[in-house]
């Protein structure tokens, strides 16, 4: 009898050590380090429809994209730091005048440019941004700067310039900025507003003007590097036909760029006023936090629901501790690309 109970309590004992062990082992896969090091990006997510875009013109997005995710990628293969990272990607994308930054960003009512950026850094929470510029060359250059130089977190307009220019950054003519598509693009705005005014409908004006024909084609850049650290950056024009020194989400801390090494780096594209209500970025990161959801739950449930909800468009790239990224966008398209540490690559821009 002692013999049989001796072999129950061992068999009893075996299956339950085995199945303790099962668990534990599923838990910790769960948090398996997926790449080393890894960059994604965006150059803004709204109506981009196959039927709209040439082959040329495709191809140069493509193009670009890969060049920009390209300068990323070696600088994080050699050992470099994400921000460095990010700054240098941003940076490619804010001289093409393909995207609604730098110096493809989009027109003001006035015809002026108007230029938005931030950044943050996952280790430190350290965080940066700029809005309202008009003369900084490099608007993601400049939000990195007042991080690391300043006491403060954002800064803007004339004051932004100034310290801009007592940090040796390249200062430039407002007329850098000009591209005779974003000004085009003003025109018809104009245009179609004063035509929905003349018959006398203020609201049609407004959302045939500033939301429809406006232009989304923010960038942004997440990196993590071999040492663990994810940061994340966000550039953009704004909105075009945009008026009163209205700021969108691109330089909004929580809203348009979030980073923190405990969960994940996020930069967001798209209509700014609903991801500023939103707190998007930040959202992301806390559902992980504290409600221990993947990345890609996450991202899902705050672009597709929670924002969709509300009316917001537009859509964000991700990159979680453990080198995990999401593209989440509920619009026909996003510009965007993705490199791992084996450095394979992904370039896409329709909804798939």
């Amino acid at each position: 009898m002692k013999t049989s109970l001796s072999i129950f309590a061992f068999i009893i004992l075996f299956f339950g050590c085995r199945k303790v062990t099962t668990n534990l082992s599923e838990e910790l896969n769960t948090d398996v380090k997926q790449n080393e090091f890894a960059i994604i990006i965006h150059g803004g997510a709204g109506t981009i429809l196959k039927k709209n875009m040439s082959d040329e013109l495709e191809a140069e997005y493509k193009e670009k994209l890969e060049e920009a995710i390209k300068v990323g990628y070696i600088i994080l293969k050699k050992g470099g730091t994400s921000q460095e990272a990010v700054l240098k990607t941003i940076q490619v994308m804010e001289e093409s005048p393909l995207f609604n930054a730098g110096k493809g960003a989009v027109f003001t009512h006035e015809e002026t440019n108007e230029l938005d950026a931030s950044f943050m850094d996952g280790k430190t929470l350290n965080a940066g941004a700029v809005a309202g510029v008009k003369n900084v060359k490099s608007p993601i250059e400049l939000a990195i700067k007042i991080m690391t130089d300043s006491d403060h977190v954002m800064l803007s307009g004339a004051g932004a310039s100034e310290f801009a220019k007592e940090k040796g950054l390249e200062i430039v003519d407002p007329s850098y900025f000009y591209t005779e598509k974003r000004f085009n693009s003003l025109q018809k705005i104009k245009d179609n507003e004063k035509t929905a005014l003349d018959h006398d409908d203020k609201k049609a004006a407004f959302y045939d003007a500033d939301i429809k024909n406006s232009k989304f084609g923010t960038v942004g850049c997440v990196a993590l590097d071999k040492n663990g650290n994810i940061a994340a950056g966000t550039s953009t024009g704004g909105m075009t036909n945009k008026r009163w020194g209205r700021i969108g989400d691109a330089p909004i801390i929580g809203s348009g760029t979030y980073a923190n090494n405990k969960t994940c780096g996020v930069s967001s594209t798209g209509w700014g006023e609903y991801f500023i209500r939103s707190q998007v970025a930040y959202d992301i990161s806390a559902q992980m936090e504290y409600q221990q959801k993947t990345l890609k739950e996450a991202t899902k449930d705050v672009i597709q629901h929670k924002l969709t909800k509300l009316g917001g468009t537009g859509g964000v790239v991700a990159l979680d501790k453990n080198g995990n990224m999401s593209f989440e966008f509920n619009t026909t398209g996003m510009y965007r690309a993705s490199m791992n540490d084996k450095g394979d690559l992904i370039v896409k821009i329709y909804k798939e």
